[in-house]
């Protein structure tokens, strides 16, 4: 190791190689809470592309491997470092390299944040729409490494849909061009497609092109309440049945409504077991539509129905619901003695017409195993986060609360789901990825790794 930093410190810019102890154990881990993380022998911030050549050249020559990070906000743990690794981090690649507004594309590279992309294509009335809970922090890189979803999708969908091409450095220290900034192109095979979403273990993502939309029209905004969690299933596949598209639709069970009044108290209403929040921005036709979608909650059995009266009260509800994980934080910090809890965030992903039945065995689960479950989600694409709160210091809570994940992902998969829908597989889903897809999707998967990275050194013990 110690020939192998002499030779980044020798290669890279000064100030890209860190090996102080603190900021190595700062690049310990995402935030999965409860799996495996190890210690690495040095943290790399390249700035350029031709950095991340450098970097993997190194490691290649040394056999050691590289655990690519963004910035650490993924719920899978996909960025734990391992013993003795190079953990390549992007933070410092923050620069929008070009955006093109009448192609309608932009190109970035892989540490810049989504918030930051989002307020600089907004200034030339151009819209990025994947808007994941953490953009305010978590970086493109590591939206199209996870193909990372949002609040947005069930209108707009999801990471994947807005990548048109890459630039990723192979494990070999090759340099791959993926992709087009055309509006349309089909030459060859979708590689793109193929690195979103493979979590940094097929190779480094160093520039993202992504395609862009006009800006939408101004939002109007509803919440609707409910007396279980399973009527607001109810609804939620009536609002899809009935031809609806809501351009968010989101779900918060009692258990966040009460985390998120007692972080931030703003009035809502705790004695509800469910909360729908949906938004439509259809432009003139947006009152009619919130209207259509009031009538759809109140048929479904919604205790009460409201529309916010102005933007600000809308940005308010919205902001509420982007609290969700803190508050659940500061819920299982206080649930156990000595801030001793822990979540386990699941992420699993069922069909529209099984919302209801996924959302009533949940809170099955919940009593089984005698643990606090709270569900949060993007109701309208059907995909939950169910965050399993435990006794980090308790073996037994630990143990019932793997159990219940284990449970829950199961009956996710029964009701024809799968086991993310946009968190990724990392360290916490592998066994349940292998279920899903089968011995023979998973032969196909170990394939491609091989071919990409034989040494099996990007990324290693993640998704396979």
């Amino acid at each position: 190791m110690a020939d192998l930093i002499s030779e980044l410190r020798a290669g890279l810019p000064d100030g890209a190689v860190l090996t102080d102890p603190d900021l190595l154990r700062g690049h310990q881990r995402d935030e999965a809470d409860l799996v495996p993380f190890g210690l690495p022998a040095v943290v790399v911030r390249p700035r350029t592309t031709a950095d991340v050549v450098t970097v993997l050249r190194a490691a290649a020559r040394a056999g050691v491997p590289v655990v690519p990070q963004g910035a650490r906000t993924g719920l899978a743990g996909a960025a734990n470092a391992v013993d003795g690794a190079v953990v390549l981090s992007t933070v410092a690649m923050d620069r929008i390299v070009e955006i093109d507004p009448v192609n309608r594309f932009a190109v970035v590279q892989p540490g810049v944040v989504n918030a930051a992309l989002a307020g600089a294509v907004a200034a030339v009335g151009l819209r990025y729409p994947p808007d994941p809970g953490s953009w305010e922090s978590s970086t493109i890189g590591g939206n199209v490494a996870t193909n990372a979803g949002g609040m947005c999708c069930v209108k707009y969908g999801v990471t994947a849909e807005y990548v048109l091409g890459l630039e990723v450095v192979l494990a070999s220290g090759e340099v791959l061009r993926t992709g087009r900034r055309t509006a349309k192109g089909v030459a060859g095979y979708d590689l793109t497609k193929l690195f979103v979403g493979s979590e940094g273990t097929l190779g480094v993502i160093t520039e993202v092109t992504v395609g862009l939309r006009p800006a939408a029209d101004a939002a109007l905004t509803l919440i609707a309440l409910f007396p279980t969690t399973a009527a607001a299933g109810d609804a939620v596949a009536a609002i899809s049945s009935g031809g609806f598209a809501p351009s968010l639709l989101e779900l918060l069970d009692q258990t966040h409504l009460r985390a998120i009044e007692a972080l931030r108290p703003m009035g809502l209403r705790t004695d509800a077991k469910a909360l729908l929040l949906a938004s439509v921005d259809t432009g003139s036709r947006a009152p009619d539509d919130l209207a259509a979608l009031e009538a759809v909650c109140a048929s479904a059995g919604a205790l009460e129905v409201f529309a916010a009266t102005d933007a600000v009260e809308a940005a308010e509800l919205l902001r509420a619901r982007r609290l969700a994980h803190p508050a659940m934080e500061r819920f299982a910090a206080e649930t156990y003695p000595d801030g001793s809890g822990g979540l386990i965030i699941d992420d699993i992903a069922v069909p529209r017409t099984a919302l209801a039945a996924m959302l009533d065995g949940i809170e099955k689960i919940a009593a089984e195993y005698a643990l606090p479950i709270g569900v949060v989600g993007h109701a309208g694409d059907g995909n939950l986060h169910p965050n399993i709160v435990v006794d980090r210091h308790d073996p037994d809570s630990v143990a019932r609360g793997r159990a219940a994940f284990d449970e829950i992902m199961r009956i996710g998969l029964e009701l024809g789901g799968t086991c993310t829908g946009e968190h990724g597989v990392g360290l916490l889903k592998k066994d349940w990825l292998a279920r899903e897809i089968g011995p023979v999707g998973m032969a196909v998967h170990r394939s491609i790794k091989a071919a990409l990275d034989p040494g099996g050194l990007l990324n290693p013990g993640k998704i396979l």
